[in-house]
């Protein structure tokens, strides 16, 4: 007889569960997620800027100062610091002139002697000058408070633009308020060539006489200006003196030369004389 097989009335738990459990795996795995929520952009419109071209990005550093900024910062602060300086002079100057009244010492030629005057044509051709002249100037100081101090003086005598004697007054002069200070002073020339067009003039103007040549006396030197305690620093002042005619003293005339005899002289017109100051201020190698 065959054998019967029955099957075991016992339940199979682990089979069970282990079906369930793959069951789940295989359903989740079918499942599928959502996907994530999209965030929200914001496009800044921008004019005119490439589709391909990134963003710019902002500047994190502060903007520094450009050199052009600066460069009117300095200019500004410049102008202004003359324009104070300007004005404290201004408002300095209006108070000194207020207190002491000051007013330009005056010159003025008293005399001029020409004593020695050669024109002479040497062997080569050349017309040489000898002179010989005393010059005497006055200067006076119509201040009350003030007080002129004067360094030598370099003086030169000219015609036409043309020099014909120089000399020097080698003194200082102090001139205290309400003085007249004299100056005398002996200029000459010795075998000076000069050109044929000036002594054409010169000749020319000899022949006149009652003008005679015109001349112009020039005086160079510095000056400071002392007020009671102050004291100021020194300046070039130039003295012009125009308006002087003169003749020469004859003693005989010869053929290659106008001469004169230094033991003669022949006083030369000042009476239309006029004398002016100017100041002689020297920057670096320019004098103005």
């Amino acid at each position: 007889m065959t054998d019967r097989v029955y099957p075991s009335t016992k339940p199979k738990f682990h089979t069970k569960t282990t079906t369930t459990a793959a069951a789940a795996a295989a359903a989740t795995s079918n499942r599928r997620l959502p996907p994530p929520p999209s965030k929200t952009q914001f496009h800044t419109p921008t004019t005119n800027r490439h589709p391909h071209r990134p963003n710019p990005t902002p500047n994190r550093h502060p903007p520094r100062r450009s050199r052009r900024s600066c460069f009117c910062l300095l200019c500004f602060w410049s102008i202004l610091t003359i324009t104070l300086l300007l004005l404290i002079s201004a408002v300095a100057g209006c108070i000194l002139y207020l207190l002491y009244h000051p007013h330009r010492p005056t010159f003025s030629i008293a005399a001029l002697k020409i004593h020695e005057f050669n024109l002479s044509t040497t062997s080569d051709d050349a017309t040489r000058l000898t002179s010989k002249l005393n010059l005497t100037i006055s200067t006076k100081n119509p201040n009350k408070k003030i007080t002129f101090s004067y360094d030598p003086f370099t003086i030169t005598c000219s015609s036409h633009e043309t020099l014909i004697a120089k000399g020097n007054f080698p003194n200082s002069i102090i001139s205290t308020p309400n003085n007249i200070s004299i100056i005398h002073s002996s200029l000459h020339a010795t075998s000076l060539i000069l050109e044929t067009e000036t002594v054409n003039r010169i000749r020319s103007d000899l022949k006149r006489k009652k003008s005679g040549m015109p001349l112009k006396i020039l005086l160079d030197t510095e000056a400071r200006v002392k007020i009671e305690s102050l004291r100021s620093k020194k300046v070039g002042i130039r003295i012009e003196c125009e308006g002087i005619h003169s003749l020469i003293p004859k003693n005989g005339d010869r053929s290659s030369s106008i001469s004169s005899n230094s033991s003669l002289f022949v006083a030369a017109t000042v009476s239309a004389a006029k004398c002016k100051l100017d100041l002689r201020i020297k920057i670096w190698k320019w004098t103005f």
